[in-house]
């Protein structure tokens, strides 16, 4: 698994809306960008999804941005093929990239376990932290713990997020 202070890998893979998406594109244009493994049919995803559009539409004007990147294999999982997810993204109104994984290479190079897991770069492609969104997927009004946002605005801050590291909660990636 990709530990803090290493460089993110880079990746280039189809979006949901047509476009293949790097992370060297990405870093180029953000202070901060969040690779979130993620899916469409685990509830743990289906729970925090308007949480992640509101983080990526409150942080966009900061210079974030948020990538969701669906590894799962699409055999067993039918419902995670590019199709789906395209109707998921316009569904749930993602305002930030959907990309598949479908060799599951990404996955592996971060060391991705869960969806959702999240891995935060800084603008050099430098892990700062890697978890969980915040510490209760069931309930947004019980959340105490907003580990993405607090990770979020230590990177802007140049400080480093404490904890740099919370345990992934959700479905383990769907692996071929």
């Amino acid at each position: 698994m990709l530990d803090i202070g290493q460089k993110g890998p880079d990746f280039s893979l189809p979006g949901v809306d047509g476009n293949t998406v790097s992370l060297t594109d990405l870093l180029k244009d953000h202070r901060a960008v969040a690779v979130m493994f993620s899916c469409n049919h685990c509830p743990y995803v289906r729970a925090w999804e308007d949480r992640m559009v509101a983080i990526q539409r409150d942080y966009a004007p900061q210079g974030v941005t948020l990538v969701a990147v669906n590894p799962n294999d699409t055999v067993k999982y039918p419902d995670d093929d590019m199709e789906h997810m395209k109707a998921r993204a316009a569904e749930k109104g993602f305002n930030f990239p959907y990309l598949r994984d479908d060799s599951q290479d990404v996955a592996r190079a971060y060391g991705g376990t869960h969806t959702p897991h999240v891995f935060l770069l800084d603008s050099g492609g430098v892990l700062r932290y890697r978890g969980a969104i915040d510490d209760n997927y069931e309930n947004p009004d019980a959340v105490q713990h907003t580990y993405l946002r607090d990770a979020l605005d230590a990177v802007l801050a140049g400080r480093d997020p404490a904890p740099a590291t919370t345990q992934a909660v959700g479905c383990t990636i769907k692996w071929k």
